[in-house]
């Protein structure tokens, strides 16, 4: 880390999750001083080789007390937080609205009153759209969303527009395909490469929803970071940008590149697609690359192989 710079005080929102985590070592190195705030009694293994290096702050995200104590001081915010995940979101769409959007928005009217410098909003490359008219999707592509969580990221899009056009509110917002790599949760519901890597490790079958045409853009992690980190300083004419490789794998290629990775025969269950699921999502990433100079250079076989040396010594 590096004492002598301080560039402000940063604040991740869910900054103990695999994305905020990241995010926290980006914004340290940079030089920047960071507080984190995330649930209470929060696992915070993803930090514990900086935690002596930023604050830690533990809440309920959606209680306004809670959240004004977090903000207090604070001259960035990354909103890297979410309570649901896309097919847990579909399941129960009000406990989505009320702990993602209706929180989000007592965030911006705090953030308002402590004039916060910069909102840098983590939204969803592989939801917001939907089913694409084109490939790959620029930003400006229509946004017709297929679950709730996309539904609620869109919304608390929309809203920081309107602070931004009511209240003057600095913000940029990340589109971001799959992330993958160090310190995803294997267990989860979310992130097939982390997923399946776990699975292959625990000598467990792979279930694939349809037939493995399903065709998405996977992001190595620290790929995306450095352009995170940036958007505190940059000011852009855009303030939407899709963050993804550009690259569309099927999940019947991406199967093939974990055996190679892994050296081990995989059973593979093929069922029933979800209706939740598009067929194919691949982001157009020319706005993000010309605007940070945005040029993810880890291939799917080096993140995946990474990730899986990570997963055998974690």
């Amino acid at each position: 880390m590096n004492p002598k710079k301080n560039l402000g005080k940063a604040l991740i929102l869910g900054g103990c999750g695999f994305l905020g985590s990241h995010v926290a070592e980006g914004l340290l190195e940079s030089g920047y001083t960071i507080r984190i705030f995330d649930k209470v009694k929060v696992d915070t293994k993803n930090i514990n080789h900086i935690i002596d290096d930023l604050q830690m702050m533990e809440g309920d995200f959606t209680n306004e007390k809670d959240l004004a104590r977090a903000i207090k001081g604070i001259d960035y915010i990354f909103h890297c937080i979410g309570t649901t995940l896309p097919k847990t979101s579909t399941e129960n769409p009000v406990y989505d609205l009320e702990s993602n959007v209706i929180a989000t928005l007592k965030l911006l009217n705090l953030a308002t009153q402590e004039k916060i410098k910069k909102i840098i909003l983590s939204s969803s490359g592989g939801t917001v759209y939907g089913v694409p008219q084109v490939i790959p999707i620029s930003e400006d592509h229509p946004t017709n969303p297929t679950s709730a969580y996309g539904i609620s990221k869109l919304m608390i899009e929309k809203y920081l527009a309107l602070y931004h056009l009511t209240q003057g509110l600095d913000y940029v917002i990340f589109r971001i395909a799959n992330l993958y790599g160090e310190r995803q949760n294997p267990h989860s519901i979310q992130g097939a490469i982390t997923v399946f890597l776990g699975l292959a490790k625990e000598g467990k079958p792979i279930t694939i929803w349809g037939n493995g045409d399903s065709t998405r853009d996977y992001i190595y992690i620290k790929d995306s970071i450095p352009v995170l980190v940036n958007a505190i300083q940059t000011k852009n004419q855009q303030r939407v940008f899709n963050l993804g490789s550009g690259k569309g794998t099927t999940l019947n290629e991406l199967l093939a590149v974990i055996k190679k990775v892994t050296g081990q025969t995989i059973k593979v269950t093929y069922t029933g697609k979800r209706a939740i699921d598009v067929p194919i999502n691949v982001l157009d990433i020319s706005r993000a690359r010309e605007e940070f100079e945005f040029l993810p250079h880890t291939t799917l076989l080096d993140g995946v192989r990474k990730t899986w040396q990570w997963l055998n010594q974690s």
